[in-house]
């Protein structure tokens, strides 16, 4: 395969995608699987330096795993339908756009409400570690980055399991699918939980995503929930 052509231009992009999505999900699953449990039992000096000294790193990696992960999934998208248009690739549009749809969520959380409040959480901490005062605001703006990061760990299976069926799993849609109906199934399912994430945190939010496991059982039920919208309606 020549790399200067159309074919190997679409393969960087999708290597890149996949390079810049496993650093992201991962540091995702590194920050809700292992670091918050641990802060939660830490001892306060131990958790700040970390706030100062690790999660500024993490969060470098995390912010722009997400950016190259938003950016060559959309350059791919945006490139094929210029090319062939809409004709022919409905069921996969239909099923690829629903993986982006939450992967552009995720991303919008990482950029605009997770990395601002930890920007907040980590000046804080900085100038409590100087004799300062603790910014009043920045425990709240932390539960708010907490619980966006819950959200993108839910959304994250969905959105992988969708992805991955738009080519191997054809099957999920049928010879007269209704797409106006699936999208307005799907978009009313997503749009609950990005605004559960939006308007907390709160007691409505606590549960189920105030522990690991609830939150991979919620991500796993939206799962089965498009699945089940896909496989009945389109």
């Amino acid at each position: 395969m020549e790399l200067f052509t159309l074919e190997g231009f679409l393969f960087i992009m999708r290597w890149f995608h996949f390079l810049a999505g496993i650093t992201w999900v991962g540091v995702l699953y590194y920050f809700n699987f292992i670091q918050t449990p641990f802060f939660a039992t830490a001892d306060p000096a131990v958790r700040s330096g970390m706030i100062r000294g690790l999660v500024p790193n993490a969060l470098w990696w995390f912010r722009w795993g997400a950016m190259f992960t938003f950016l060559t999934g959309w350059i791919m998208v945006l490139t094929k339908l210029h090319l062939s248009g809409i004709s022919g690739q409905e069921h996969y549009l239909t099923l690829i756009l629903t993986g982006g749809a939450m992967g552009t969520l995720m991303w919008a959380n990482v950029w605009f409400v997770i990395w601002p409040a930890q920007q907040t959480v980590i000046a804080s901490a900085n100038q409590v570690a100087s004799g300062g005062e603790a910014i009043p605001e920045a425990a709240a703006r932390g539960q708010r980055a907490g619980l966006a990061s819950r959200t993108n760990t839910l959304f994250s299976l969905p959105m992988l399991f969708f992805m991955g069926s738009a080519s191997h799993f054809q099957g999920l849609t049928s010879a007269q699918p209704n797409f106006g109906g699936y999208w307005l199934v799907a978009l009313v399912v997503i749009a609950l939980v990005e605004i559960n994430a939006l308007i907390g945190p709160g007691l409505s939010t606590q549960k189920p995503l105030a522990s690991v496991s609830g939150t991979i059982h919620a991500s796993l039920a939206v799962t089965l929930i498009l699945f089940l919208a896909a496989s009945i309606i389109l």
